[in-house]
């Protein structure tokens, strides 16, 4: 059933009782011709795209929880393309395109809201990498712009412009903004669905079997699924299933904190993050704040906030907005992120002939799920990548040519 206007108020009449099911929770079948492990954005989106764009239909997405309980819905909703390299600039970019009529494409509304984001300017030094970054995006097709501090203040009306890290202007990307985490993962779910894409819940991965080099099936908690090509995107727990396959990656994985705060009459516009305090923050549809700082410098799979890191992110939202002090902090979580040496994803081709992989996205993932998903599909279908995907090879750590974009991530990896 298509969501419209018309439905809408169909259905309204007859007391909302003849939606249909947004998608099946079939029982997996014996064989697919490709299995997609993690059910987060990235898979399912990489699932969609395979049967929207490649004509597959034959195909499977196995999530060991729930579609979306991973980091997909433990982010903070934000999405934007200031990155510094041609060959990332072009990738987040194409996400944020993708993005953009993404609610049309999948007849799903994701909440897409491009308020803008803010990058604060706090000196002299800032104000010199923020000149070389807008030049730098100009070069590579992507809007950016350097603000005054006169237009940060009319936009930001309750933020301390002259407090331990003065804010001297701010750089700003119009497009970027917020998306409605879930809605993200629910979109493709249902598109991937309607296609004929089988999504099989509570599923864990506990292996795989091999022959000549290849996967042949994958052993679940649900039995054995006989594959031909397999796609991985499961984010933190890449190096896991990395080791079942017999491979090893060149990433660690981290908790990544947010928290918010109890609803509040609209009070902030736009997408803010301070370099100085390392702190970022919106506020939600629901009038919620949502806050985010640095990693935890340890490794870990816990997905779960510690004391230290909230106390660092709540006193340096005062410190932003000293009208906030008085607000109640409502929950907070952690999501588990992969990071490369260089910050930047892995994508394509495994050490396993058939098996093809998405990570590495560390702080950046919930921003290029539709670039992730386009590209890995690619990857799976034709068996080679696409020209997009070719710089971020895992052979390029055996040949020099990272990619660092430590610098755009927006927080310290």
């Amino acid at each position: 059933m298509n969501y419209n206007a018309f439905n809408l108020l169909r259905q309204g009449l007859s007391g909302h009782k003849g939606w249909t099911q947004a998608w099946r929770s079939p029982e997996p079948k014996s064989q697919y011709d490709a299995v997609i492990i993690g059910g987060g954005g990235h898979g399912l989106a990489t699932a969609y795209y395979l049967a929207h764009e490649h004509g597959m239909r034959n195909i499977a997405v196995l999530e060991k929880g729930w579609i979306g309980g991973g980091n997909t819905g433990r982010n903070t909703t934000n999405v934007r393309s200031d990155y510094m390299f041609p060959e990332s600039a072009a990738m987040y970019n194409f996400a944020l395109k993708l993005y953009e009529t993404l609610g049309k494409d999948l007849n799903y509304n994701i909440m897409l809201s491009q308020r803008g984001w803010l990058t604060l300017i706090h000196d002299q030094h800032q104000l010199e990498g923020a000149r070389h970054k807008a030049n730098w995006l100009q070069c590579n097709g992507v809007d950016g712009q350097i603000i005054s501090a006169g237009q940060v203040a009319d936009m930001l009306p309750g933020l301390a412009m002259n407090s331990r890290f003065p804010v001297r202007g701010a750089f700003l990307q119009k497009r970027g903004g917020t998306i409605r985490h879930d809605a993200v993962a629910w979109g493709y779910a249902r598109a991937a669905d309607k296609l004929g894409v089988d999504i099989i819940q509570n599923c864990d991965v506990q292996g795989f079997e091999k022959t000549d080099g290849k996967i042949t099936a994958v052993n679940t908690s649900r039995g054995r699924i006989a594959t031909h090509r397999v796609g991985a995107a499961v984010a933190g727990h890449s190096g896991v299933l990395a080791e079942k396959a017999g491979f090893r990656l060149p990433l660690t994985s981290h908790c990544l904190q947010a928290m918010v705060s109890e609803p509040v009459k609209p009070l902030l516009d736009h997408v803010v993050i301070s370099p100085g305090t390392g702190v970022y923050i919106n506020q939600t549809q629901k009038g919620e704040l949502v806050m985010g700082g640095v990693l935890d410098l340890y490794h870990s799979y816990g997905q779960r906030g510690n004391f230290p890191t909230i106390e660092k992110v709540i006193t340096s939202a005062v410190e932003m907005f000293p009208t906030f002090s008085q607000m109640r902090l409502m929950r907070h979580w952690a999501g588990i992120v992969d990071i490369t040496p260089d910050s930047s994803p892995i994508l394509g081709q495994s050490p396993v002939e058939n098996m093809y992989i998405n990570c590495g996205w560390g702080t950046g993932g919930f921003k290029a799920i539709p670039a992730g998903g386009y590209l890995l599909a690619h990857s799976i279908a034709t068996g080679t990548p696409h020209e997009m995907a070719v710089p971020f090879g895992l052979n390029r750590f055996r040949e020099n040519r990272l990619v660092d974009e430590g610098a755009a991530a927006g927080i310290a990896h």
